[in-house]
C-alpha cells in the first residue's frame, strides 16, 4: 500500500530458552456434550494447589526487544506471511477498514510532527472513519483462529474498533472450552459474553448482528451478510495457513492477559495471533484497523504507528515486530 516488503536479517538476539515452571492446573466443571467434541462430566482444581509456588514470568535470558523495521519480512517468515496474505483475496480486505472509512491527500504541513498519518510521497494521507457507542469493558470473545465462524466475528470487531477480551479455545485446549460448555451449554465456537449488558450468545451471525446494533450504526457489512458466501469465503481465506492457531501446545497460564495492538485484515498480525492461540493465553486485543483512533493513541505512545504491537503486563516486555514477538511467547509461555 505505500511500499514495497524488505527482507531483514533472520533475528536480532539469540534463540530463547526458558526454564520449567510449575504447571498450574484448572478446574472447570463441564456436563455438557458438543457438536464438536464431547465433554464428560468432570471436574479439575481452578486455583493452584495451597502448596505450589506461585507462578512467577520473566523475560527470557539476555533478551532485548527488536528494533522495529516497518513492512519488513525476515528471510524465514516470507512464505508465512504470504499465506497469511492470501486471506485478503479470499476476503476482499474486510478486517482492514473500520466502519466509514475515508482518506485524502494533503500537504505534510496541514498535519503536526505529532499526529499519526501514513506518508505517501510528498503528501501524508488523512484518514477519518466513524465509530459508534464504546463499551466501558472490553467484550470477551471465545474463538480460535483456524474457525471460519470465528474469523467472521473477528472482522466484525476490525470494523467496528472494539476492544475484546480473547479467550483462545484450540482443539485439546484445557482451560476455555469447558469453560464455555459450563457457561452455555455446549462446545461451539464463537461465544460472546458482553459484560456490559449481560447478554451472551452463540452464533457468528447473531453475534455479529448484536455487536453491530449495540456499538455500531446497525448495518451489518456487505462482506458479513453473505450466508453461506460469506462463511466460504472465510474458509478459503484460511488455506494458506490451514491448521495454525488451531491445536493446542502446552503452555502456562499467566495470571494476567496480554494486551495487543492489531487487527485482522493483516497478516503480520495473524502469525502473532496463532502463537497465542496454540498457547492458550488471554489476551485484550486492541483492534486498530485503517482509520482507527486507537492508531494515534499508540502513536502517542510508542513514536510511530506499528501492528502488531505486545504488552506484557506478566513480564514488562512491550515489542514490535511479528517474527519477535511469537518467538518471544514461545520461549515465556511454552512448556
Amino acid at each position: 500500500m505505500a511500499k514495497a516488503l524488505n527482507l531483514i536479517p533472520t533475528s536480532t538476539f539469540p534463540p530463547f530458552s526458558c526454564p520449567t515452571r510449575p504447571k498450574r492446573k484448572f478446574s472447570i466443571r463441564a456436563t455438557t456434550e458438543s457438536s464438536e467434541t464431547p465433554v464428560s462430566s468432570a471436574s479439575v482444581q481452578t486455583k493452584p494447589e495451597p502448596s505450589s509456588p506461585p507462578l512467577t514470568f520473566a523475560p527470557p535470558p539476555n533478551f532485548k526487544p527488536p528494533e522495529p523495521k516497518r513492512f519488513g519480512v525476515r528471510p524465514d517468515k516470507v512464505f508465512d506471511i504470504l499465506g497469511a496474505s492470501l486471506a485478503l483475496l479470499f476476503r476482499l480486505g474486510t478486517g482492514v477498514f473500520v466502519s466509514g472509512y475515508s482518506f485524502s491527500f494533503v500537504s505534510k504541513d496541514e498535519i503536526p510532527a505529532d499526529q499519526y498519518a501514513l506518508d505517501f510521497n510528498d503528501s501524508k494521507v488523512k484518514e477519518t472513519s466513524k465509530i459508534g457507542p464504546r463499551p466501558p469493558k472490553p467484550i470477551e470473545i471465545y474463538e480460535f483462529e483456524g474457525c471460519p465462524f470465528c474469523r467472521k466475528v473477528r472482522e466484525i470487531v476490525a470494523v467496528l474498533d472494539l476492544d475484546v477480551l480473547f479467550y483462545p479455545c484450540p482443539k485439546n485446549g484445557p482451560n476455555f472450552r469447558r469453560k464455555v460448555a459450563e457457561m452455555g451449554g455446549k462446545q461451539q465456537f464463537p461465544y460472546m459474553v458482553d459484560p456490559n449488558t449481560g447478554v451472551s450468545m452463540y452464533e457468528s451471525d447473531d453475534i455479529i448482528k448484536y455487536l453491530v446494533g449495540k456499538y455500531g450504526d446497525g448495518n451489518v457489512p456487505i462482506a458479513l451478510s453473505l450466508g453461506l458466501l460469506t462463511t466460504l469465503t472465510a474458509g478459503l481465506a484460511m488455506i494458506g495457513r490451514s491448521g495454525k492457531g488451531s491445536s493446542y501446545s502446552p503452555s502456562r497460564l499467566p495470571p494476567k492477559p496480554l494486551v495487543v495492538w492489531a487487527y485482522e485484515g493483516s497478516p503480520f498480525c495473524k502469525i502473532v495471533r496463532e502463537v497465542l492461540v496454540e498457547l492458550e493465553l488471554p489476551h485484550i486485543y486492541r483492534s486498530c484497523a485503517r482509520g482507527s483512533p486507537k492508531r494515534q493513541i499508540l502513536f502517542d505512545k510508542t513514536g510511530r504507528f506499528q501492528a502488531p504491537y505486545l504488552e506484557d503486563p506478566n513480564t514488562g516486555v512491550e515489542m514490535f515486530e511479528s517474527a519477535e514477538i511469537a518467538e518471544y511467547l514461545k520461549a515465556t509461555y511454552a512448556l
